[in-house]
């Protein structure tokens, strides 16, 4: 079929080119041999008057007017995923992998509980677990991830999204830091000696990081590290302190001296969400895995609630 002098076949090799920015890859993607794949690069680049693609050493890149194209095949990922129709999605029998862009901490206070449920309902299901990326945006749009899990302020509206459990962020150091009081002051908390998180290749600021630069405020960052989990051993022993989640701190205490002190900052609970591609909505699989997730976060408990609880004598 043509429109307008274009074979509408070539627009499925034109969107395996670009998600896959490799021959052969593409061409394996869509199940076409290297001789008709190449056929239709050529026919491709004769429509569009444009190599489409060039060699920068050994890397191929994306030509000025490939890259115009690139944003525009949403119509036709829709067309996959919302007219053709996906199979029956039986939990039991699927070997299904989920790719999911989440945090450690979401992995170790939340979604943990999700892999052992899944494990008993739908045992050859699998998981495919994704640091934090610079832009997961474009992951969600091209449908290249399943499900993002992080902080809700941080995700954008162009996807659908649910909130997962609420969350309170703390300060938190070694027990045995004597230069740590029982209840910081806010010029106290800003001149002590700090462990922050930030994420990706981009350094992203994490939800206080983001407080400090909106207020233009700056705290003394001793050291930067690239997951929550890696702030207890940094802390324990020393006479730093750090912000984290606080059911997260909660999970580190089982084998870290610490020792928890409420934020002198008016940062307020914030929520956990999931969000997933917009071309996924109506995917059987995706609902299914959606609900376990919804039905896990129900489970949990309020930080307030955590924090209310009375100590192990």
């Amino acid at each position: 079929m043509r429109f307008k002098g274009l074979d509408l076949n070539l627009l499925v090799v034109l969107d395996a080119l670009l998600t896959a920015r490799n021959l052969t890859a593409a061409a394996s993607s869509i199940n076409l041999s290297q001789p008709a794949m190449s056929a239709a690069v050529a026919r491709l680049r004769n429509y569009f008057n444009d190599e489409l693609f060039t060699m920068s050493g050994r890397e191929r890149v994306l030509t000025p007017r490939a890259e115009t194209l690139a944003p525009r095949f949403g119509a036709l990922l829709n067309i996959q995923c919302s007219i053709i129709s996906w199979d029956p999605f039986n939990p039991a029998q699927s070997d299904r992998r989920f790719r999911i862009i989440l945090s450690d901490f979401a992995t170790l206070v939340f979604f943990e509980k999700v892999v052992e449920r899944v494990a008993r309902e739908a045992p050859a299901v699998s998981f495919e677990l994704l640091p934090i990326d610079d832009d997961p945006d474009e992951l969600l749009r091209r449908g290249d991830v399943d499900f993002l899990i992080f902080p809700e302020l941080f995700m954008s509206s162009a996807h659908p999204r649910a909130a997962l459990f609420d969350e309170t962020l703390v300060c938190v150091g070694c027990s045995t830091n004597k230069q740590l009081p029982r209840q910081l002051t806010f010029e106290r908390y800003m001149s002590m000696r700090h462990v922050a998180v930030k994420f990706g290749r981009t350094l992203k600021p994490s939800i206080e990081e983001r407080f400090f630069l909106e207020h233009g405020l700056k705290r003394r960052v001793e050291i930067v590290v690239q997951a929550f989990s890696m702030i207890p051993p940094m802390v324990s022993g020393t006479a730093r302190i750090a912000t984290m989640p606080f059911r997260l701190v909660q999970h580190f205490k089982k084998t870290f001296p610490l020792r928890i002190i409420d934020l002198p900052l008016p940062l307020p609970t914030f929520t956990e969400a999931l969000q997933w591609p917009a071309l996924h909505n109506s995917d059987p699989a995706s609902i299914w895995l959606r609900e376990i997730l919804l039905q896990e976060a129900s489970r949990m408990t309020s930080p307030g609630d955590a924090k209310r609880r009375p100590r192990q004598p």
